[in-house]
């Protein structure tokens, strides 16, 4: 492979933030540095550097990318409905890039465009009676449910995509004592299977009829 000589194609912030995408998407959040984007799109850090300050600037970018294509359903009347229909909306987003999760959750970091969400339901969850603190600690419990439900189901599917073989757990339920663990010994192989399916909405309209005042 012969060496690249000339000056480096020009790049545009557009191609930067497509281009960290891409990296993100196929090996993580880890592997996105200045260096492997620059090389990516044939061009020097300087000139990635040019357009965006550092690493948590270009996130930044790149989460505004994403929650400028977030959905927004139609809204019910009902505000309990609201609420239902906006979280599963969030976690619906969301599930097409997981690894954003792990982001907002552990830097911090979040586009201020998808504050959408956190006001339909706050203000849901108002004119279902709650105060405005209320309000707040319910969209948080509904944010941690969300968030761990797509974390844990995200970091499943990496390992089945890495290693098809059985799992640890699998393997541990297989062998079980019926006596000191009955019932969970009774699902054997079945484990896996059951845990797998998707009951995020179920969840979710359990959670919210727990935090909003009953209906009258």
């Amino acid at each position: 492979m012969g060496t690249r000589t000339g000056r480096p194609p020009k790049i545009s912030r557009p191609d930067i933030i497509a281009a960290a995408r891409r990296i993100i998407d196929t090996d993580g959040v880890d592997r996105l540095t200045m260096r492997r984007l620059a090389h990516d799109l044939g061009s020097t850090p300087m000139a990635v550097y040019h357009h965006v300050r550092d690493k948590e600037e270009l996130l930044l970018l790149v989460l505004d990318d994403i929650a400028s294509g977030m959905l927004r359903p139609e809204l019910p009347a009902d505000p309990r409905e609201r609420v239902i229909v906006t979280a599963q909306a969030m976690h619906d987003t969301l599930a097409r890039v997981p690894w954003v999760v792990q982001v907002i959750t552990a830097d911090d970091l979040f586009s201020p465009t998808a504050l959408w969400y956190n006001e339909t339901v706050i203000d849901a969850a108002m004119a279902c009676g709650l105060s405005i603190e209320d309000a707040v600690y319910a969209y948080r419990s509904i944010w941690y449910y969300t968030a761990g439900e797509l974390i844990v189901r995200a970091a499943a599917a990496r390992r089945r995509a890495e290693d098809d073989r059985p799992t640890f757990r699998e393997r541990v339920f297989a062998d079980l004592d019926a006596e000191e663990l009955p019932r969970l010994s009774s699902l054997a192989g079945r484990w896996e299977e059951i845990s797998a399916r998707d009951t995020y909405t179920a969840g979710l309209r359990a959670l919210v009829d727990g935090l909003l005042p009953a209906r009258r």
